[in-house]
């Protein structure tokens, strides 16, 4: 590649898909680690919550949106959607092996690390707790640590509304924690992108005593990690941009989506 085919494509923007809003607390995360590099990205609001749909759909809708990021020039893609990535990572893996594409999953592993033998509940979109991708990373760490899963039907949902702290998701949030609070819980992972933003009325309802954890900062680092290897870093020293794009198409949508970036 020539010297100027190659700043040419340090020069092209990183693509972020979620199925949602959820995805932009990973981009937040992606934009502190990599502040001189542009950004694109992409929720898919028409069709969440993706953890209700057919494997086989949700893996169609991923690879769609992935190659529609790679046709506007993204350089490396981050799949920040715990559901998409376990339903198509590995096949965009084989189809696309030059890329740089980064998934997420959920954060057990610091959890693991930082507070061996303790009990820790992971909430998670239904369909991310049923998934083989799922119940094969708990079994990496169920000799560490208490695992215990929780699905959390409908909390995504407020998120794709802007509903941060409201008393509907304060009670939605007693009503799902106060069960497994019953004996005592040391951590709790996030395993889906759209809970960071509630991550605030989660500690309110658990107390400080418990530990959040969210994959975002670790699925940052990888992804420049391994633009990084490629040598696709941006060179340039001003602040990149980020450009939002939504399926649903309105300027109420899109306004989120920065109020989201801005919080």
């Amino acid at each position: 590649m020539s010297n100027e085919k190659k700043q040419e494509s340090c020069r092209q923007p990183i693509g972020v898909f979620d199925s949602g809003m959820g995805g932009i607390s990973v981009l937040r995360e992606l934009v502190k680690v990599m502040p001189h590099e542009d950004f694109i990205y992409f929720g898919d609001s028409v069709n969440a919550p993706y953890g209700t749909r057919p494997t086989e759909q949700i893996r169609d809708l991923t690879i769609h949106h992935v190659e529609s990021l790679m046709a506007q020039g993204a350089k490396g893609v981050v799949v920040a959607c715990n559901t998409a990535t376990s339903a198509a990572v590995a096949v965009l893996r084989k189809m696309y092996p030059q890329l740089p594409l980064v998934g997420i999953e959920p954060a057990l592993k610091p959890a693991a690390v930082q507070k061996p033998g303790s009990r820790i509940v992971v909430m998670a979109t239904p369909m991310t707790i049923k998934q083989e991708k799922f119940c094969n990373l708990m079994k990496r760490y169920e000799d560490k640590i208490r695992i215990v899963p929780l699905p959390c039907p409908g909390l995504m949902e407020f998120v794709e509304r802007g509903d941060l702290n409201g008393d509907d998701l304060r009670e939605y949030l007693q009503k799902l924690l106060t069960p497994v609070m019953k004996e005592p819980v040391d951590g709790i992972v996030l395993g889906c992108t759209h809970y960071p933003f509630v991550r605030e009325m989660i500690q309110q309802v658990v107390g400080d005593k418990v530990t959040i954890y969210d994959g975002g900062s670790g699925t940052a680092r990888e992804m420049r990690r391994r633009l990084q290897e490629k040598d696709l870093l941006n060179p340039k020293q001003e602040r990149g941009q980020v450009r939002f794009y939504n399926s649903r198409d309105t300027e109420e949508e899109l306004a989120l989506c920065r109020s989201l970036f801005e919080k």
